[in-house]
């Protein structure tokens, strides 16, 4: 076996000084060369990883300093002096020998690393390994990699960027300039919004906070006077010179008797006179009247007062005011006698229906009894003051005081909504008027007219036609969203309380914009035998989708207030009673059917020429209407036409397993011994709590005396308590009236459930025909009692 060769004796250096590897760098990770390599070579060897070393250190100050700032710069460069000024010590000690190409190599590329350095294109230094002596000369490093871009940072941090011992701050122009342009747009953007957002609501917080306290001052300057038709009695005017230096107060909550809707002095011997005290205070108010009405201001409706020009007064409403004779005065304004057992269970359940309202929905619209909440329509405390006469006449005089004060301190009409113009006509102005004429509190009057004047936008159409919505805080009208149309019902039953607050005010626009209506209703064409469409246009003031004719929604009331308007006014508008007579004679040639096996009499609906059997829960008022029209003097056979109207709509009620009438029934014409004459869908059984037919029992049971009427109208009570009475409080309508044992409640209880119904109910169940008689009031469609202005 060949012996191995001993290896090749190492070059030697210089005297005494052996060859060793040299220690690895700290600066780098190079790997030392093998043997053969001179002296001489290892020295300028030690050198170049010296001056790499040295540019190691640059090498991260360029790292450092890539981001590319100012005093970032200035350290590079520093750093780079010193770098090179080891390079070129490094240099003038290696002089490697001449055949070391290794060396000579690795002495280049340090030179290169150096320049690099010098130049800060050097990014992270990248691993490199040595092969041998046999290696190129380039292959000390790999390829640089690509410059990239770095966040600067600060070294130390008691140490700022420029070598100063506090930290540089930044201005924000240069943080601002470092921003992208998409990024300043979208800064700019919100700042921009914010503002705007900011003003627009400064401008309506401020309008709110000024407003009511510029109004609220005016109005406690200027207390209107007692409307015309309404004076004290004459002993006060005589007395009212000796209460020199009285001040305006504010309108209290007292009661006043039958004066208030008089016309002259009341009889001396009435027994409703008023007491001393109360005489006394009636005296000083109208002595501070009197010297108010010297230097009253007119108010717009939006607040603005207009001061009257000098030598002249404002318009005086007793020159304005209709007159007519005394009204007689009624029961309501005496204390009431002991209410019967039937009686007192109406007020129990108004009790209980008010306590759920006043826990779960108090000031708000309507109450949502099952789930103890409440609803809006207008956000005006709609049921509160549809129940203010209710209360009145049912003597709670808790809850009415109770709910008056809300009304002072809470009511306020300076509000962004839109109402109905019916709806709020009848059931707000016509609550507020119904109010002061039974209690004689003239804070009623003042939000009643108040209210009207905000509605009064309505009416300014091409056509004069109103519009069916209104917003009453900043008077635009307008049409529903999905047609230009109102119907012809609500335009046409919003007379009776307009010209009520003509009368009682004396400011003439509010009767003659209903009359407007009434008027053009009366000459237009389309109608069929005295039957009018359901719609009307408010651009040309003609009627729409001709051909249909009902008495159910949309079109019931028209008739209802042709005759209410005629009693109101005296009897004297002729044109009103026409219309009325014509109607009735349209229904009996072209609505009246009977049905089998029966024979109920019912009014159906007819559609281009085809009748229906089909009859809403809303026709139920036409008894009562009738009754009262042959009462003022009308044929007697509408007496009897009302007669048979109501035993149907009492069967439309007994034929349901609840007792409680749906919403819409159709009858059946043909005769089967199978069928029952009333017939509902399962779309149409819902009962929503409605009061028409306990409307007409009240009428029918005045006229006629016949104790039948009270029968089915307690019926129909102990229906109500038991199928939508809710233990918590209230009542609810419901869903299903044939199914007793799950009417499936719909959680709410409308505000005419205490408006009218409970209402009709106590003053049928009365057995005194001059607790509001019906010789002394008309009952708008909502049931709020208004004075008629002339005897029958």
């Amino acid at each position: 076996m060949r012996p191995r060769e001993p290896p090749p004796r190492a070059p030697q250096g210089r005297q005494g000084e052996s060859h060793r590897p040299p220690a690895p760098s700290s600066a780098g990770s190079l790997s030392p060369v093998g043997a053969g390599i001179p002296q001489r070579g290892r020295t300028a060897h030690r050198d170049c990883r010296k001056a790499r070393a040295a540019g190691g250190r640059a090498r991260l100050v360029a790292m450092a300093t890539a981001g590319g700032e100012r005093g970032v710069r200035g350290r590079r460069g520093r750093e780079a002096l010193r770098a090179r000024e080891a390079g070129a010590e490094g240099r003038r000690r290696s002089r490697p020998h001449v055949g070391s190409v290794p060396a000579r190599a690795r002495c280049a590329s340090g030179a290169r690393l150096l320049t690099r350095a010098t130049a800060g294109q050097l990014g992270p230094r990248p691993r490199a390994s040595w092969f041998g002596a046999a290696a190129r000369p380039d292959s000390c490093m790999t390829p640089p990699a690509p410059p990239r871009d770095f966040v600067s940072v600060l070294l130390s941090p008691q140490q700022g960027l420029d070598g100063s011992q506090s930290p540089r701050s930044r201005s924000c122009w240069r943080k601002w300039k470092q921003l992208s342009r998409l990024q300043r747009n979208v800064i700019l953007f919100l700042l921009a919004f914010l503002l705007l957002c900011g003003l627009l609501s400064y401008i309506s917080v401020a309008d709110q906070w000024t407003a009511p306290a510029g109004r609220s001052a005016e109005e406690h300057k200027m207390r209107p006077a007692k409307p015309p038709v309404l004076p004290a009695p004459q002993k006060a005017d005589a007395k009212a010179e000796h209460v020199p230096g009285v001040l305006p107060q504010p309108p209290r909550h007292f009661r006043r008797g039958p004066p208030n809707l008089q016309i002259r002095a009341p009889d001396k011997g009435s027994k409703d006179m008023r007491q001393g005290d109360t005489q006394r205070r009636e005296e000083a108010e109208g002595g501070a009247r009197q010297k108010e009405n010297a230097q009253r201001r007119i108010v717009s409706w939006r607040g603005a007062v207009i001061e009257p020009e000098q030598g002249t007064e404002a318009p005086s409403r007793k020159a304005d005011a209709p007159t007519g004779p005394a009204l007689q005065a009624t029961r309501i304004q005496n204390q009431p006698g002991s209410p019967n057992g039937r009686q007192k269970a109406v007020i129990e359940a108004f009790r209980h229906a008010w306590t759920g309202y006043r826990k779960f929905a108090w000031g708000h619209d309507e109450l949502k009894p099952v789930s103890r909440s409440f609803s809006e329509w207008f956000g005006l405390g709609l049921t509160l003051i549809d129940a203010l006469d209710t209360m009145w006449i049912l003597n709670l005089k808790k809850e009415f005081k109770e709910a008056r004060t809300w009304v002072s301190k809470k009511l306020v009409f300076q509000k962004d909504v839109d109402v109905n113009l019916f709806e709020s006509t009848i059931r707000i102005l016509g609550g507020l008027l119904s109010a002061y004429h039974l209690s004689g509190d003239h804070l009623f009057l003042e939000k009643a007219e108040d209210f009207g004047n905000r509605l009064l936008p309505a009416f300014q159409t091409p056509s004069k036609i109103p519009y069916s919505d209104v917003n009453i805080g900043t008077g635009v009208a307008h049409p529903p969203r999905w047609t230009s149309d109102s119907t012809v019902a609500e335009v046409t039953s919003i007379q009776l309380e307009f010209r009520e607050l003509s009368r009682l005010t004396g400011v003439k626009k509010f009767q003659e914009a209903a009359e407007e209506v009434t008027r053009h209703v009366h000459s237009l064409s389309g109608k069929k035998d005295g039957l009018v469409p359901m719609f009307i246009n408010t651009h040309t003031g003609l009627f729409t989708h001709t051909g249909v004719f009902t008495l159910g929604a949309r079109a019931d009331s028209y008739y209802e207030y042709l005759l209410k308007q005629w009693i109101q006014g005296g009897k004297k508008e002729t044109q009103l009673l026409e219309d009325y007579i014509a109607g009735i004679e349209g229904i009996k040639r072209h609505l009246l059917h009977k049905s089998e096996p029966r024979k109920l009499t019912f009014v159906g609906e007819l559609t281009h020429g085809r009748f229906s059997a089909k009859m809403d829960h809303l026709v139920c008022f036409l008894p009562g209407t009738l009754a009262l029209g042959a009462h003022h003097g009308l044929p007697a056979e509408h007496m009897e036409l009302a007669q048979a109207l109501m035993d149907t709509c009492y069967q439309m009620n007994r034929q349901m397993e609840t007792g409680l009438s749906p919403e819409i029934v159709h009858f059946n014409l043909y005769p089967q011994t199978t069928q029952k004459d009333v017939q509902v869908k399962p779309a149409d059984r819902h009962n929503l709590l409605r009061p028409e037919t306990v409307e007409s029992l009240f009428y029918l049971y005045r006229f006629t005396g016949d104790r039948k009427y009270q029968d089915w109208g307690w019926e129909i009570l102990q229906s109500f308590n038991t199928y939508t009475r809710v233990p918590s409080g209230g009542f609810s309508s419901i869903s299903n009236v044939q199914d007793p044992r799950n009417p499936q409640p719909r959680d709410k209880m409308e505000s005419f459930f205490l408006g009218e119904t409970l209402k009709y109910l106590y003053l049928l169940f009365s057995d005194d025909p001059d607790l509001l008689s019906l010789d002394t009031y008309v009952f708008n469609t909502e049931a709020h009692p208004l004075p008629i202005w002339a005897p029958a």
